[in-house]
């Protein structure tokens, strides 16, 4: 049986982020501000290292392992998600990813980028771009980038805390100032940046845009207001779980333990498919065999395929993603 272990992630410094992954998830990292931070990741612009793995890679113990990932994946030697924690302290760039066809032909073969935000926490006017408020031209959308209206054609959606939004590939958006975001997505970073405030980063250079490539890959319809999904808690003893998005690549289930003394919840990963554990709230302990992991908010834990049965214990909350 192949035992879950703990993932230590790597940070990004991007001009936009906060302080709250630092003082409020004990990450540890050297970094201000530290935007975010790549917890379950075998992507080379950010990975995550297995201290169970003398701090090897995430990637390079699943090349060691492929059976890790499971029947499922059989052939692949990356995970095809990652996982992130946002903390946006100021608002995210006007931007979108690629689909898998557009990202194939015109990045070299890579993935594109569908993705799934849960909120994490939210200012008052906490909000998000999602989509567009009506149809519009590329070369339209082109002048307002230019003379900086862009805001006028961008459907905004407030947001708080324990919202769920799923943002296909090609779908304009931004996560907007205040809010503290969980990220599920696929294992890619393709960005295309439509309009970045004309902000300069620390060296007083404004970012670069591709406005080119965003503009042929977004989705210049009119986007529908994404409203919240329908969830149920489904409830056993010691834990409750409920679907919060399933996709073609990914599921994501809030899971709540709450366990008395002598209680105790079982876990464990079939032989289809790898899950990855993401400690969003509380704390507790994880035992396999004759070992156990120690977990607090903020720890991420993978569990590879036919894992060893696992017992939870504690008051915790955590997104249970399965790939």
């Amino acid at each position: 049986m192949n035992n879950p272990f703990l993932l230590r992630p790597s940070g990004k410094d991007y001009l936009w982020g906060g302080k709250r992954l630092n003082d409020e998830f004990e990450k540890r990292i050297d970094l201000s501000p530290l935007a975010e931070t790549w917890e379950c990741s075998t992507h080379p612009d950010g990975p995550s290292y297995v201290q169970a793995f003398d701090n090897m890679t995430l990637a390079q113990v699943i090349e060691a392992h492929p059976a890790y990932l499971g029947t499922r994946h059989a052939g692949e030697r990356q995970l095809p998600i990652l996982i992130k924690f946002i903390d946006a302290k100021k608002d995210l760039s006007v931007q979108v990813h690629p689909t898998d066809a557009f990202a194939w032909e015109r990045e070299n073969g890579q993935r594109g980028k569908s993705e799934m935000w849960y909120v994490l926490d939210a200012g008052k006017d906490a909000s998000l771009v999602y989509g567009l408020k009506h149809d519009c031209t590329a070369e339209a959308l082109r002048q307002m980038i230019a003379n900086g209206s862009i805001g006028k054609a961008l459907q905004k959606v407030p947001v708080k805390k324990d919202d769920v939004f799923f943002v296909e590939a090609g779908t304009i958006h931004a996560i907007g100032a205040g809010a503290l975001v969980a990220e599920i997505q696929e294992n890619s970073n393709l960005t295309y940046r439509l309009y970045d405030y004309d902000r300069v980063d620390k060296d007083g250079k404004k970012r670069p845009l591709h406005v080119d490539k965003a503009l042929e890959a977004a989705n210049l319809k009119s986007s529908a207001e994404p409203k919240q999904p329908l969830r149920v808690l489904k409830y056993r003893q010691g834990v409750a779980s409920e679907l919060l998005c399933r996709c073609k690549y990914f599921e994501v289930y809030r899971m709540i333990v709450n366990t008395e003394r002598r209680q105790q919840v079982t876990y464990r990963a079939d032989a289809l498919s790898f899950r990855v554990l993401l400690c969003v709230n509380g704390c507790g302990i994880i035992r396999f065999g004759q070992e156990e992991i120690l977990f607090y908010k903020g720890d991420c834990i993978f569990v590879p395929a036919d894992s060893a049965l696992m017992t939870i214990h504690g008051q915790a909350q955590f997104l249970d993603v399965r790939g």
